[in-house]
């Protein structure tokens, strides 16, 4: 009989050494995907069957039990409210009126009229540029145009009284017409050694110096900024055309000053971006205390979904079932500080900042656990803290 045992036993042994199972670390080694998706499938199946046994056994010892305890949770009656759903982007502060300021005219940069976070005014002087003698050739063309002037209308009064030739009157006149344009060319040319200011604002930056030799398009002068007029840019997947319009609210959070603020969509881009799918959308930004600056980064929130009257739970208060179907817990009051657990299959929808919109399963009035919700179970017992925070 011993004899038998041991040789049984060591028949056993072959052939559970010959079909011993791969362990999870093994079957990751191999790097086989089909069988790593095979083994996690068991494993869940596995994991949802010891799920429900538990459960089973936790009911039987609660009925067997006559020192049970009831489990403590929290509870909230479910109400209808407005449920907003806001997609979060990175996007950017600017403002069109933020230059540099370039000289128009060659020349020598004999004054400069204003100093860095001076505010000025459109039009005013900012700095003066040597004109190189174009203020004299003015003065003398000016007289030129004078003369021409006089000339041309005493041979259009002659003219008139049918007094002369029509070829002086003409040639009066185009000399004339010539030096007045000829004067007005000068004019803009001399207008162009003054700098002015193209909108209000700031000198942010005086960028040349006094007797520096400046040319148009090469140097810099000033740095003039308007920061009254603030908007974010933010680039948005293409997936929410049609969710995001002209118009759609908007929260922009400064983080860097601490700064939120509520707004709307001014502009959405019609043209989508082919290398990231994206379109542009502009936000207006207030900015009366001047704290917002250009080139801010800010976070964009666009809303893309409301509910008006929508039954919104605790995200973190949802479980999952061996279906893989989201379950939350209400409560069958028995007192005030009493009930039964009561197991309920939903429907969620979207869900932002921690909360979650329930599409189907629960309606308001009902009570719903909260707090000790993932502990609870189907038919458990509960106590209802009284307890106000």
């Amino acid at each position: 009989m011993k004899k038998f045992l041991f040789l049984s036993f060591i028949s056993l042994s072959i052939i559970a050494c010959g079909d011993k199972e791969k362990s999870v670390e093994e079957i990751i080694e191999d790097g086989n995907l089909s069988e790593i998706r095979a083994k996690k499938s068991e494993l869940t199946t596995q994991q949802n069957q010891l799920k429900e046994q538990i459960e089973l056994l936790n009911d039987e010892i609660e009925k067997l039990d006559t020192n049970t305890v009831r489990t403590l949770v929290t509870v909230e009656t479910l109400k209808d409210t407005l449920f907003k759903h806001y997609v979060e982007v990175q996007g950017d502060v600017e403002t069109d009126q933020n230059i540099i300021i370039y000289p128009e005219f060659s020349g020598i940069l004999t004054s400069i009229y204003v100093e860095e976070g001076q505010k000025v005014s459109k039009g005013q002087r900012l700095a003066k540029i040597d004109d190189g003698g174009l203020s004299s050739q003015l003065a003398q063309s000016e007289s030129q145009l004078a003369l021409a002037k006089t000339t041309y209308e005493r041979q259009e009064r002659l003219w008139n009284q049918n007094i002369g030739s029509e070829i002086q009157y003409l040639e009066a006149k185009t000399n004339y017409e010539a030096m007045q344009n000829s004067v007005n060319q000068l004019r803009t040319q001399l207008s162009k050694t003054v700098i002015t200011a193209p909108f209000a604002g700031t000198i942010d930056q005086v960028i040349a110096d006094e007797g520096q030799v400046v040319s148009p398009g090469q140097n810099q002068i000033f740095r003039l900024v308007n920061l009254n007029k603030m908007y974010v840019t933010a680039e948005v997947p293409e997936t929410y055309l049609g969710k995001i319009n002209k118009g759609t609210e908007v929260l922009i959070e400064l983080s860097s000053i601490g700064k939120e603020f509520e707004g709307s969509v001014a502009q959405v881009s019609d043209f989508i971006n082919p290398n990231n799918r994206s379109f542009q959308v502009k936000v207006n930004v207030p900015n009366e205390e001047g704290l917002v600056k250009p080139n801010l980064i800010a976070t964009v929130k666009l809303n893309d979904y409301t509910s008006e009257n929508a039954i919104v739970i605790p995200l973190n208060i949802l479980q999952e079932n061996a279906e893989g179907k989201s379950i939350a817990y209400t409560v069958k009051k028995e007192s005030d500080t009493t009930g039964i657990a009561q197991r309920k299959i939903v429907k969620t929808g979207l869900n932002y900042n921690d909360k979650i919109e329930v599409l189907e399963g629960l309606e308001g009035g009902q009570t719903i656990i909260v707090e000790g919700a993932r502990s609870t179970r189907e038919g458990q017992e509960v106590k209802i803290s009284t307890d106000v925070n």
